[in-house]
């Protein structure tokens, strides 16, 4: 099932789901207790986040091509860095450069987003994507200058400003999706394919990343994880291709869809 959340005609954030012929069917109940879909027809005023996420568990360094673009040695474990709820943004709403605590580095980075449906702790790979309740697209906009050179030696600080963790635009639930670790990803930037890959060079899969991070840690439902990023990042090029206002950035997954969002700067939006 395709899934979307989005604010009705009288400003009330509901999930729905969506049909073959862009209508939507309204749901009602509990997302991750139990739910039933309506035969009444959503009113969708504006679409916003699949999810909202109870935490944002991101994943960094996670596909072989771009660790080497970056000459970064293959990690031994999963690099886990945290993003901010502050930073989810809806589709087609816009990515704010920050302009009061500047970055003249804000970069794209295509990601299938994981969406945990049920609580789980120590779970094993083989067990893990029982508790997935399914996927949407994501985008892990990051100030490079603020993540690498100013952050004290931690990522948070470049990847958690309002607005850097666009995802939709709808959420696919794992049963339609089927095995995560082979799927085409791509970033469009302007229309130019400038990432164009495939989820099948995690470094660590999906069942992986759920096993380890759920290792002495209760994942509740609604965490969203995202899995890393190919290559072909605004970083790794010659010379570097940092977003802009005025860009249009698309992410693409093949049996998800495209979230796209456009680029302003701060105080414009």
């Amino acid at each position: 099932m395709k899934i979307i959340r989005y604010l009705d005609t009288n400003g009330r954030a509901r999930y729905a789901s969506e049909q073959g012929d862009g209508t939507a069917l309204r749901i009602e109940g509990d997302l991750f207790e139990h739910y039933t879909v309506t035969q009444e027809r959503a009113e969708v005023a504006r679409r916003l986040a699949p999810i909202a996420p109870t935490q944002i568990l991101g994943i960094g360094l996670n596909y072989r091509r771009h660790a080497e673009e970056t000459k970064a040695k293959l990690p031994e474990h999963p690099i886990v860095f945290m993003k901010g709820l502050n930073a989810v943004q809806d589709p087609g709403a816009p990515i704010v450069i920050p302009r009061q605590l500047a970055s003249e580095e804000v970069d794209y980075e295509c990601e299938l987003a994981v969406v945990i449906g049920k609580a789980c702790k120590n779970v094993s790979r083989a067990r893990a994507l029982e508790h997935v309740l399914g996927y949407t697209c994501a985008n892990d906009v990051s100030a490079r200058d603020w993540q690498l050179r100013r952050g004290g030696g931690q990522w948070c600080r470049g990847k958690t400003f309002d607005t850097f963790a666009p995802l939709g635009p709808r959420l696919v639930t794992a049963d339609e999706v089927g095995d995560p670790g082979a799927l085409r990803i791509a970033t469009l930037l302007n229309g130019e394919r400038v990432q164009d890959w495939t989820t099948g060079d995690m470094i660590f899969g999906v069942p992986e990343l759920i096993e380890f991070l759920s290792g002495s840690t209760t994942l509740l439902p609604g965490t969203v994880i995202l899995t890393g990023t190919p290559h072909g990042v605004g970083m790794a090029r010659t010379p570097p291709r940092w977003l802009r206002p005025g860009d249009r950035v698309e992410i693409e997954i093949e049996k998800i869809g495209v979230l796209e969002n456009h680029v302003v700067s701060e105080g414009e939006a």
